[in-house]
C-alpha cells in the first residue's frame, strides 16, 4: 500500500484526451497516478508518456476496467481498495457518444447510459470510503453542455420517446450533473465534509471523441472543428477543479471555463436527483448514502 502522506489520483477515460492531459497535469503536481482504462496498450502508452513527468519516487499506475460492465467495476474498485488505503482526487472522465444502432452492455443496459452514468455512479460509491481516508477529497466529474438536448425517462434512464445517439449522450451528460448534486446533497446529510463533488462542462474539443458516432455527429465535428477547443484548453477545469485551493469548500456545483454556472433544464430538479439516485442503485445493485 502507498504511504498514507501520498496523493493519490484516479482518472478514469486517462488515455486519450482530456484525461491525458489531467493525468499528466495530476503527475506533475505530484500526485500518484491511476489511470482506469479499458484498453491495456493504451495504458501501457500513456503511462510511459506520463511517468517520466512524475516526481521523484511517485508512480503512475494502471487499473484496467471497461466502465460499461458492472461486474468490471466491481473488481477495478475492489483491486483499488486492495491496493491504495486512501483516494484524494476522482475524475470520472471517461465518455463516449455512439451510432445509430442502439447497443446495449454486458448487463443489458443501453450502452450510453451504462459507459457514461452508471458505471462511474458506482465506480464513484464504492471508492467513498476509501475517499473517506483522505483528509480533503475530491470528486470531479466531466460532463457537457450538450445535456440541455436531454430527454430523459426517470422510469428507465433511456432516451423518451425512442434511442438517438445525440439524446443518449445528452441524457448521460445530465445525469453527470444531477449525481454530483444528489452526491453533494447526500455527503453533507451524512456529516460528510471531507469529500466535495463538483461537475463541468470541458468544452466542445477537437479530439477523435464523437467519431464512431452517426454522420450527423461526424459532420457537426466536422464543419464546428475550426471553431473548437484543444484537449489542452479543455481539461483545464477539471484540473481547477481537482487542484485549486479557492473552490476546496466548494461541493454540488457545475463549472464552465472555471467559473460556476447554472444548470438551465426543467429536468433538474431535487425530486428528479432523488429518482435518478435510487433507480441507479436498483440498476448497479447497490445501496449507498
Amino acid at each position: 500500500m502507498t504511504s498514507s502522506s501520498e496523493k493519490i489520483a484516479l482518472v478514469t477515460g486517462a488515455t486519450a484526451g482530456i484525461g491525458t492531459v489531467t493525468a499528466r497535469a495530476l503527475a506533475q503536481e505530484g500526485y500518484h497516478v491511476v489511470l482506469l482504462a479499458r484498453n491495456a496498450d493504451k495504458a501501457a502508452h500513456t503511462r510511459h508518456e506520463i511517468q517520466p513527468l512524475a516526481w521523484p519516487g511517485r508512480r503512475v499506475d494502471v487499473l484496467l476496467c471497461d466502465l460499461s460492465d458492472l461486474s468490471q467495476v466491481r473488481r477495478a474498485a475492489e483491486e483499488f481498495r486492495q491496493r491504495y488505503g486512501h483516494l484524494d482526487v476522482l475524475v470520472n472522465n471517461a465518455g463516449l457518444v455512439l451510432g445509430d444502432e442502439r447497443q446495449t452492455s454486458a448487463d443489458g443496459y443501453e450502452l450510453t447510459l451504462a459507459t457514461n452514468h452508471l458505471g462511474p455512479f458506482l465506480l464513484t460509491n464504492l471508492l467513498l470510503d476509501r475517499l473517506q481516508q483522505s483528509p480533503a477529497a475530491r470528486i470531479v466529474n466531466v460532463a457537457s453542455m450538450a445535456y440541455q438536448f436531454a430527454k430523459p425517462d426517470f422510469s428507465t434512464l433511456e432516451v423518451a420517446g425512442g434511442y438517438s445517439p445525440m439524446r443518449a449522450y445528452a441524457n448521460s451528460k445530465l445525469y453527470n450533473i444531477m449525481f454530483t448534486q444528489e452526491l453533494a446533497r447526500r455527503l453533507r446529510q451524512h456529516g460528510i465534509s471531507n469529500i466535495t463533488t463538483n461537475s463541468l462542462h470541458p468544452g466542445v474539443v477537437a479530439s477523435s471523441f464523437g467519431q464512431s458516432s452517426n454522420w450527423f455527429t461526424k459532420a457537426f465535428y466536422k464543419v464546428a472543428a475550426p471553431f473548437m477547443t484543444s484537449s489542452e484548453e479543455g481539461a483545464q477545469t477539471s484540473i481547477y477543479l481537482a487542484t485549486t485551493p479557492e473552490v476546496a469548500d466548494t461541493s454540488g456545483g457545475y463549472f464552465v471555463k472555471k467559473r460556476p454556472a447554472a444548470v438551465k433544464s426543467s429536468y433538474n430538479t431535487p425530486e428528479n436527483a432523488r429518482r435518478l439516485w435510487e433507480l441507479s442503485e436498483k440498476l448497479t445493485g447497490g445501496s449507498f448514502l
